[in-house]
This record gives structure tokens, sequence and C-alpha cells, in this order.
């Protein structure tokens, strides 16, 4: 049976171990934390603390973006092993990986799992139960790799895997993810949230849902996708001015104009998730 390492035991790195270790493979973690290892060693997530990476033929790498790329161009890694990042971005990892000129196997991964929280504590072999993964790849990326990616996603029971090149991951993550945690950290910042408990429901549960960025981890993440993210900015900034614009010039039909337009896309996305 192939080794297996895990670097880095947070969230997604505890996770990754505690599933792939339910599902039958023997795992063993890599982290800088002593108590985070100690954690998982005590929750049965990884089989040992690992000490030599070069002995791995699998490697998950799952630590912030900077220290990703540090690992992707100077990790001593076994040649050949297979290694796969869950970076939130796609093409600074996969450009370190191919001018770093490393003998290893390279799939970049993304799964869209997570929770408000951080920390082993947070982790849970079910977390990516039913979740998407994205798969990236190069032009040098060979088919059997992903394929072996794969059989790890399906082990770890992700849902529907996307695969796609990594410059369009960046472009729409800078969407669907980067985005919406910028949005949500601003709405919080209303004069208006000051006493506002009593007033809120759902919808302001959701808005503010993913407001508690760790602004460590984010503010790399957003600076390896500058410009995909000022782009999506541009763009929310444009179209929230047209909406005031309206109620400014009380031009109620175009308000609702643009009102329902949202709301016909909405139903669109709707479907094509039903």
């Amino acid at each position: 049976m192939k080794k297996i390492v895990v670097i880095g035991l947070g969230i997604i790195g505890g996770s990754i171990c505690g599933a792939l270790t339910s599902a039958g493979y023997t795992v063993d973690g890599y982290g800088r934390s002593a108590q985070s290892v100690e954690y998982a060693l005590q929750a049965g997530y990884i089989r040992q603390r690992a000490t030599n990476l070069s002995e791995y033929d699998v490697v998950f790498i799952a630590v912030p973006p900077q220290t990703t790329l540090d690992y992707l161009r100077n990790g001593k890694f076994k040649d050949g092993a297979l290694v796969m990042d869950i970076c939130g971005v796609k093409e600074a990892p996969e450009k370190a990986v191919y001018e770093s000129k490393k003998n290893y196997r390279y799939v970049g991964l993304h799964p869209m799992a997570g929770k408000e929280t951080s920390g082993i504590s947070s982790a849970s072999p079910n977390l990516f139960v039913n979740a998407n993964l994205i798969i990236t790849h190069a032009k040098q990326t060979k088919e059997a790799d992903v394929a072996e990616a794969k059989e790890y996603a399906r082990a770890m029971r992700f849902g529907k895997i996307v695969e796609c090149t990594a410059e369009e991951h960046d472009k729409k993550i800078a969407l669907t993810s980067q985005l919406a945690h910028i949005v949500s950290n601003a709405y919080v910042k209303s004069e208006q949230v000051i006493g506002c408990d009593g007033f809120t429901g759902g919808s302001f549960q959701d808005m503010t849902r993913i407001a508690g960025v760790d602004e460590k981890v984010w503010t790399p993440l957003y600076a390896c996708n500058r410009k995909n993210i000022v782009h999506e900015l541009n763009g929310l900034i444009g179209k929230l001015t047209e909406y005031r614009d309206a109620l400014m010039n009380q031009d109620d039909v175009a308000l609702s104009d643009k009102l329902k337009e949202g709301r016909l896309i909405r139903e669109n996305i709707k479907r094509g998730n039903d």
C-alpha cells in the first residue's frame, strides 16, 4: 500500500487524514504544532507523526498559500511521488511546481468545504461528504495522476468533481468564494450592526456567516489572485451603483428591472444545481 502523508493539520488537513483513515488508508501527519499532531493521534486520524517527507508516495499539502509555494519549490519529496496541494488559488502553485523542475508528479486540488471555525479541533472525517472538489491540470498533467487523485477523492466521499485549468479555477473562485468573503466582511462594517440583535433573521445570518475571515490566511490568498478579484470587485461596484442610482433618482421602473434581472439569474442558477 502506498505511504500517504498530509502536511498541515488544520481543519482541512485533519479532515483529509480522518477521511482517508476511515476509508482504510494508512496516513501519517506532518505539522509544526505538536498539539495538532497529538490531537490527530488521539482522534485516530493518523498513524504517526511523519519526520521524513521523502519516504512518502503520496503527499497532500494543506497549509497557507505562501507555505504551500515554499513546499512545492523546495520540498524534499520522493522521486515520482504524487504531490497534491489544496490551496485556494491554483495558478501560483502550478507555476511554482513547473519552475522548480522537481521530479515529482503534481495535481492541484481545491475542496469546496469548510466551516466558520478553523484548526484541527474543527476537522471531521465527514467534512467532504457530497462536497464539490476542483481538480486542476496543466499540459504536463498525466491522466493517470488525475485518476489517482480521483481515487482518493472518492474515498473521502466528495460529490461533484470538476476538472479545469488553473487559470479558469482562479477566475471562477474569485467570484464564488473570494469576492463573497470580501462582501460579507464589508457588510458587517455598517454602523447599524451595533444593537441589531432582535432585528436579524435568515438574510442577515446568510450575509454575515463568512465575515469572520482570518486575515493572516486570506490576505496572502487574495494577493495570489489579485487581478481576478479586482475584476470581480469592479463589476460588483458597477452593478451596486445602478441600484443606488435608481433609488436616488426615484426611478422605480429601473429598480424593478434590476431586481427582476437578478431574480431570473438566481432562478437559472438554482435550476442548474437541482
